[in-house]
């Protein structure tokens, strides 16, 4: 059967998951009266409920007796190892591009990384139903974007679609009255050539993909570059340091959206296959008589690293938590690390810590959410950014390119908080509509809890996103949290009387009967400095009744942090308690004695 390998990549919220539905039901994938719910490819908890592609994924589908593997990435940076993994396996790349926001960052990226790799580019401008699209202007500034990154005159012969994903359609004009998909679907089989493989040499193909089953252990698949793979045939695994003999014991074929299990599969198709544990992305399998390892896939370096402990606090396992050990939480990380490309783990970390380098903040909690759905209770540290060193001994740090889309009138605060962050503006754009747009390097430990405050300071109106630019010489000390904490002196659940009294103090972050411990942070103070308060104390028993005795103070409102606020909010000396019902700060030493003599040891 005649094959097209294409990938969808974009910027985050462009929309490449909708047009995929829409494709798909062009297809017919789907029954007349069949019920799918929207974006079926973002079959993830996680990624449902933030509207993002975390996990690249395969489908495929069948226009006018060709078969079309779909590969959907994710869009936003700090899963950048998705897309260049997803680009070693396929032949060509739909470009989605916003039909009102016009090429973004990670636009650039995704295009930049396809010409590297030599594939045919279908540009598609979406959601030109949207109010405010222009999509003409889109298609100018595509061009500029292929111009500026130095294509070819063969690659500037680009075609175009202008679709709508939520409507179903695609046109070759933006003024066309095509109601379907065709459209797309014909630009991507003329344009995007078959696999260049050679069906009947020696078997050879790269490992881009990987997934685990609980009855068959690992599989493992990508692009059959030549041969045929069978059940039952003898391949080596070529990794980075051994050659390891194993027997195919299952191959798959991706049909649909679900994987169909086949007795072999042809050149040129994408497929999984069975029978060895340790294999990982950018290793070869091949015939063992011709051992010709792929050159390696490359991957963008981790930024940031954080470490993971045991909760061993004095609720550790009161919250239903299954998995409690650093042993279980060792072999959840490595698990990890083994699929996704962006994660290392430090293998030179103490016994009694994990330490887990990531591409960014996103991709850090995504990890930590799952974990706590899945039973996983831990202690973690505040994220910290990898510095390097250059030629001349100068210590160096990651930095990103920084795009912010803020309404004017939030302007001023905006920049404040960049300045704050050490962030250096390169370029503003008036868009016309009371919005503008702002170009920035700063240092990636400047974005560690940016977004949310970014978000605050817009209204939620704001649009943000970075990539990697690099590394810079480093800028400085980043003035970071200005209030102390309010420490629980002892356990017990939170009174109402002792909060009236600390509410003054500070902030609060649990309500009244919120069980707490010693040494555990309860709220923020209103001066940069620790206090320990009595959160327990309760009114003491009198028979006596004052005048205003029957008066009621009003609580002020708890503050509630989601999971990003509060990695961002920790301290050094602090950690958070995550576990499947709650998150909790605490200070790394809770007994209040033992953790002064530590400040005094720290202070000489």
């Amino acid at each position: 059967m005649d094959v097209r390998n294409v990938g969808i990549v974009a910027h985050v919220d462009h929309g490449k998951t909708t047009l995929v539905d829409a494709l798909f039901r062009q297809a017919g994938l789907f029954r007349e009266n069949e019920a799918v719910r929207d974006r079926v490819m973002d079959s993830n908890d996680l990624e449902r409920e933030r509207g993002i592609t975390i996990l690249s994924k395969v489908a495929s589908c069948t226009y006018q007796g060709t078969k079309v593997n779909i590969v959907d990435t994710p869009g936003h940076a700090d899963f950048g190892g998705e897309v260049e993994r997803v680009l070693s396996m396929v032949d060509g790349v739909v470009l989605v591009v916003d039909a009102c926001e016009g090429p973004m960052p990670q636009s650039r990226f995704v295009l930049r990384k396809a010409f590297q790799h030599k594939l045919k580019v279908v540009v598609c401008i979406n959601k030109i139903d949207r109010e405010g699209a222009a999509p003409l202007y889109v298609y100018d500034k595509t061009v500029d974007l292929f111009i500026d990154l130095g294509c070819t005159e063969d690659d500037l012969d680009f075609p175009v679609v202008y679709a709508s994903g939520s409507g179903g359609y695609a046109r070759t004009t933006p003024d066309g009255t095509e109601t379907d998909m065709r459209g797309l679907f014909d630009a991507i089989v003329s344009t995007i050539p078959p696999p260049t493989v050679d069906p009947e040499g020696p078997v050879q193909f790269q490992v881009s993909a990987l997934d685990y089953s609980t009855y068959l252990g690992r599989m493992f698949g990508g692009k059959i570059r030549r041969g045929r793979v069978r059940v039952g045939d003898r391949l080596i695994h070529v990794g980075e340091t051994l050659e390891t003999p194993f027997q195919v014991t299952k191959v798959w074929v991706f049909e649909g959206l679900q994987t169909r299990e086949v007795e072999q599969v042809e050149a040129g198709e994408i497929a999984m296959v069975s029978g060895l544990e340790d294999a990982i992305v950018g290793d070869t399998v091949c015939d063992p008589a011709y051992v010709e390892p792929i050159p390696r896939i490359a991957f963008e370096p981790p930024t940031m690293t954080m470490a993971f402990y045991a909760n061993s606090s004095p609720l550790a396992g009161k919250d239903g938590g299954k998995a409690l050990t650093i042993h279980k939480i060792r072999d959840r990380l490595e698990r990890e690390a083994n699929v996704s490309v962006s994660l290392e783990i430090d293998r030179r970390s103490p016994a009694d810590v994990v330490k887990l380098a990531a591409r960014g903040e996103m991709q850090l909690s995504v990890l930590i959410e799952t974990m706590r759905r899945e039973g996983f209770e831990m202690a973690i540290g505040r994220p910290e950014v990898i510095l390097g060193r250059d030629e001349a001994g100068v210590v160096t740090e990651p930095l990103e390119d920084l795009t912010l889309e803020t309404p004017d009138d939030t302007m001023g605060s905006v920049m404040e908080e960049l300045a704050r962050r050490k962030g250096e503006i390169q370029d503003m754009t008036s868009l016309g509509n009371g919005r503008t747009r702002i170009l920035a390097i700063i240092p990636t430990r400047g974005l560690i809890g940016f977004r949310t405050n970014f978000l605050t300071m817009t209204r939620g109106e704001g649009l943000m996103s970075s990539t990697l630019q690099g590394y810079g010489p480093h800028r400085g000390e980043i003035n970071g949290r200005s209030q102390g904490a309010l420490i629980a002196k002892d356990p017990g659940p939170v009174t109402r009387y002792a909060y009236e009294d600390i509410q003054e103090r500070g902030t609060l972050f649990y309500p009244v009967g919120t069980e707490t411990y010693g040494g555990m942070i309860v709220g923020a103070c209103a001066r940069d400095e620790d206090m320990v308060v009595n959160i327990t104390k309760t009114k003491a028993a009198t028979n006596m009744r004052s005048s205003n005795s029957e008066a009621t103070t009003v609580l002020d409102q708890h503050r509630d942090m989601s999971l990003e606020q509060a990695l961002a909010w920790l301290r050094e000396d602090e950690l958070l308690e995550a576990t499947p019902k709650s998150l909790r700060f605490r200070k790394r030493i809770l007994d209040h004695s033992e953790r002064k003599v530590s400040e005094r040891k720290a202070a000489v």
